[in-house]
């Protein structure tokens, strides 16, 4: 919601954000999670590399739980050990680059 806020999104946009929200499943924390947190907070920070707390609370969950963590960010979660990332940002990089490409003229 913070960034529907920031960005100003009107009473209808936001009303749809909402509606597909519900249809989401909240993980809850646990114990576990925790636990997953705090090892690979202290992991990362052992060997340089410094995570947000709130990007590491998700790597977390997913790794907590087993799942793949669908981003395309992937450059605030490549670091971290055992997380599972599927990404469309290596397709996207690809076909922009392509884009550069001069175009072969036609005889």
């Amino acid at each position: 919601m913070f960034g529907a806020k920031k960005r100003g999104w009107g009473a209808a946009k936001i009303a749809e954000l909402e509606r597909r929200l519900r249809g989401t499943v909240v993980i809850p924390y646990d114990r576990a999670l925790c636990d997953t947190y705090g090892r690979l907070k202290a992991e990362t920070r052992a060997v340089g590399i410094t995570v947000a707390d709130n990007d590491m609370w998700i790597a977390a969950s997913a790794i907590r739980h087993s799942i793949p963590l669908l981003t395309h960010n992937r450059k605030d979660f490549a670091l971290i050990p055992g997380l599972v990332i599927i990404s469309e940002e290596p397709v996207i990089k690809e076909i922009t680059s392509q884009q550069e490409l001069p175009l072969k003229e036609e005889n």
